[in-house]
């Protein structure tokens, strides 16, 4: 065969290599006697097409990171497992036996070597079959930073050597040669292998001469004049993280455009910066090279560009922030109009409670018209008597609004054709809040059942909780009951315990999914930039693979992914091992989108799951482009004047005492669990939850949420009021009734909501509605949000804070053996106390 005849005679066909005149004319002898004794082949006329390519599009440049004795054992040698098309050797290597550099051939041009690995450029995955590579002998010197197992380790730090100018001007030789031979290798696939597996590698590294390459005619580099310009642009306005991953994309690497500066974009822009600003390693997406990359899509993606420039400019025009700072419950126009429904455009229904409420009337053309709120008229007076009011006027309606649903009707409107009247109607604010001194329930509801029953186990060693209870607008509970902290470090008693306030704040645990990762998710919902229906894919691309691509966003918020209950990521023994061990919130991330197992089949059964939250909690991030708790309080909180509600409080300013304590012995469950970096004090201020913790630093999607009963009751209030509050509207009551309908439920589970039913009634007790929904918290707290009977039951505890006692094998907390500790019977007794005012 031609290719036994290559391997046993030194007639070679790759045009660099030097043959003798009598050496090419004994191979041409040899060639026409083999030919000759071959069988005759089967005769075929050309018809040549027009519709073909070559098929090398690539070529890529390594370093052996070896000597060259080394080298020929890794890339020649059988069972190295790699190989390259050529090396070229060191002359200042002991270990190479000729005083002459030599190009080696070491897999012929046509053929497949095994040089690339794992690797993407420009569309193209596996480059070992489009691509031809060259080791070239180049010992970098390496040093790893030792990092506990758990978390990310940092690049190692390296040393370069120069490369021989020998070795480059044969590798320029070469390279012309391959270029001449390939021609759809442009000068953008010219690359080295940390371009192509940027994870992974970082050869050739900084030291290698890619300008003077390009010198040479080999590969791409940019224009000085054009990087300076874009260097005086972006000094004042840097693209976002996004736009530079587009602009990456474009020019051939293979990262995900994910809008955050995660690691893989950190690996991107160092093997970026090693080829074009080697200068400047420092894998950061700084003004300069930001610029070189802009200079470079100008140079070879021209095209490309003008997208990511109009997508940049738009970006310095955006706003800062949303300004959702006034936005009515109703905003409602009415236009003459003689063609309009005579009974439809001029009605409008509103949420109210019972002798509150204000309307703002603005006018454009009107000399006269006539408001009814429930069908009774409004005194206007003088209102209309200009024919312009842009400025609203605002009208008390209080005698005229009625708990729940009010009406609004315009009628007898006189002016011209055309001329319009706005009405706007605030959404209902909790109206008589108590103050914070007190710790009594109003007169006109007997809560003097739920008090005792609670102040019993208090007395017994219960250790604390605060009740609040919102019915038709109004705070009508408010107490505290019991003690913030009863132990010190270690597990003694304090002598001087610290007394339960109405305003503590509580590590809300399980109630973050809904109080905020769900309410961020209705938010992006209704504001069209999530869809539930959609895979988790298309907004966190590299959420893919083993079948993530078939997860929806529905399927994680109603825990139907087929998630285990959790992975305990924070500690090494966890059923999956050392590969899904984290203490690095980085690495967590990647664990969570990349790498955890699913046990079932989606939708096979609903298992609640922390880590569909967890996940969520960064599908919120990836869309808003913020970290969630940064969202959460600035976006939703903020605008209500909810101060109380944040995540990591004490890195915020704010003190231990503010808080109720929950486990006494850190997370060692009475010193009977160990694992790395365990905490062993009392927790007080710091989420009690170890995935938040230790693996997220404090903020999760599952868990990390703190609050007190006055911040829950306005996002209460803000629910029954089915998505704003006061000036502030959030989603729609459509969108609300999509997360709470049953359609979704299997289980009680409804899309992040924990829904009312017959077997939920340990946390909703015996007599709530069929449209009630909430949520419950390992440390203590619970929330019970009815529609139906316009109340909301806010009871936070902290009753993991007490011993832990050892019963066999298992563990347990004192604290869950009380009554107190069961929400089904606060629940129960609250309503009753409720539905009793309501029959008298």
């Amino acid at each position: 065969s031609m290719t036994a005849f290559y391997k046993h005679f030194p007639c070679n066909k790759q045009a660099h290599l030097q043959v003798h005149p009598w050496l090419k004319g004994a191979c041409l002898f040899f060639l026409v006697l083999i030919l000759s004794s071959c069988t005759t082949s089967p005769t075929y006329t050309e018809l040549k097409s027009s519709n073909y390519s070559y098929r090398v599009k690539s070529l890529v440049m390594h370093f052996t990171a070896v000597n060259y004795e080394d080298s020929v054992k890794y890339l020649v040698n059988e069972g190295g497992g790699v190989s390259s098309h050529y090396l070229i050797p060191q002359i200042n290597d002991e270990t190479y036996p000729h005083d002459q550099i030599r190009i080696l051939q070491l897999v012929d041009e046509t053929e497949r070597a095994w040089h690339a690995g794992v690797s993407y450029w420009q569309g193209r995955t596996g480059l070992n079959d489009s691509s031809i590579g060259i080791e070239i002998v180049n010992v970098p010197e390496c040093f790893d930073q030792e990092v506990p197992p758990g978390f990310l380790k940092p690049k190692s730090m390296c040393i370069f050597p120069e490369f021989e100018n020998k070795q480059i001007d044969l590798l320029i030789e070469l390279s012309k040669g391959i270029l001449e031979r390939n021609p759809d290798i442009t000068p953008t696939a010219v690359i080295g292998h940390s371009d192509i597996a940027p994870s992974r590698k970082n050869d050739p590294g900084p030291r290698f001469p890619w300008q003077k390459l390009y010198e040479a005619g080999i590969g791409a580099w940019y224009e000085k004049e054009t990087v300076a310009q874009y260097w005086q642009q972006f000094n004042q306005h840097l693209p976002s993280i996004g736009l530079v991953q587009q602009a990456l994309s474009i020019y051939g690497y293979g990262i995900s455009q994910t809008g955050v500066f995660d690691r893989q974009t950190q690996d991107v822009l160092g093997a970026f910066q090693m080829h074009f600003v080697p200068w400047q390693v420092n894998y950061q997406a700084d003004p300069s090279t930001v610029a070189t990359l802009f200079a470079l899509l100008e140079k070879y993606f021209p095209e490309a560009l003008e997208t990511v420039m109009l997508a940049y400019e738009a970006e310095q025009t955006m706003p800062l922030a949303q300004d959702n700072t006034v936005n009515n419950q109703l905003n409602f126009e009415v236009i003459i109009d003689n063609t309009a429904p005579p009974y439809q455009s001029n009605r409008k229904q509103f949420l109210a409670v019972e002798n509150s409420g204000t309307l703002s009337v603005a006018s454009e053309n009107i000399s006269a018209a006539d408001i009814f709120v429930n069908e009774q008229k409004l005194n206007v007076g003088d209102l209309f008597s200009r024919a312009n009011t842009s400025i609203p006027q605002l009208l008390s309606i209080a005698k005229r609004t009625q708990n729940g649903i009010n009406t609004l009707r315009i009628d007898n409107m006189q002016g011209d054709l055309g001329g319009r009247i706005t009405l706007g109607v605030n959404y209902p604010t909790i109206t008589q809040p108590t103050t914070p001194a007190s710790n009594a329930s109003t007169k006109v509801h007997d809560f003097s059942k739920v008090d005792a029953f609670i102040q019993n186990d208090i007395e017994n060693g219960f250790p604390g909780a605060v009740l609040l209870v919102l019915h038709k607008g109004k705070v009508i509970k408010r107490s505290a009951y019991g003690f913030a902290r009863k132990y010190a470090d270690g597990g003694l008693p304090l002598s001087n315990a610290q007394p339960m306030q109405p305003d503590t704040l509580f590590d809300l645990a399980s109630n973050t999914k809904v109080f905020g990762t769900t309410l961020a998710i209705m938010k992006l919902v209704d504001e069209g930039k999530l869809l539930l229906s959609q895979p988790l894919a298309n907004y966190l691309a590299e959420y893919n693979g083993d079948g993530r691509d078939t997860r929806t966003v529905a399927d994680l918020l109603s825990h139907a992914s087929g998630y285990n209950s959790e992975i305990q990521f924070f500690k090494a023994d966890n059923p999956f091992g050392i590969s899904l061990f984290s203490q690095d919130k980085t690495l967590t991330q990647s664990f969570l989108l990349e790498s955890v197992p699913f046990a079932k089949t989606r939708r096979s059964a609903q298992t609640y799951s922390d880590t569909n939250f967890m996940i969520l909690g960064l599908l919120v991030e990836r869309i808003t482009k913020k970290p969630l708790d940064q969202y959460l309080e600035e976006d939703i909180y903020a605008p209500l004047g909810l101060n109380n509600t944040l995540f990591a409080p004490l890195q915020k300013g704010r003190q231990k005492e503010d808080f109720a304590a929950t486990e006494i012995m850190g997370n060692s469950r009475g010193g009977n669990i160990e694992f790395p970096n365990m905490r062993t004090n009392v927790l007080q201020g710091e989420v009690h939850d170890e995935k938040a913790f230790y693996s997220m630093q404090e903020v999760a999607g599952h868990a990390g949420l703190f609050s007190n009963v006055d911040d829950l009751a306005v996002l209460a209030q803000l629910l029954l009021n089915k998505g704003g509050y006061d000036q502030h509207y959030l989603f729609s009551p459509y969108t609300l009734k999509r997360f709470v309908h049953p359609d979704f439920v299997q289980n009680s589970i409804g899309l992040g909501w924990r829904l009312a039913a017959p077997d939920t009634q340990w946390h909703f007790g015996p007599y709530a509605s069929a449209q009630a929904f909430g949520h419950t918290g390992w440390t203590g707290t619970a929330t019970v949000i009815d529609p139906e009977l316009d109340l909301a039951v806010i009871y936070l505890s902290n009753k993991r804070h007490s011993p832990v006692i050892k019963e066999g094998e298992s563990l347990r907390f004192a604290g869950d053996a009380y009554q107190s500790a069961r929400y089904g019977n606060i629940m129960a007794l609250v309503y009753e106390a409720v539905l009793q005012k309501q029959t008298k």
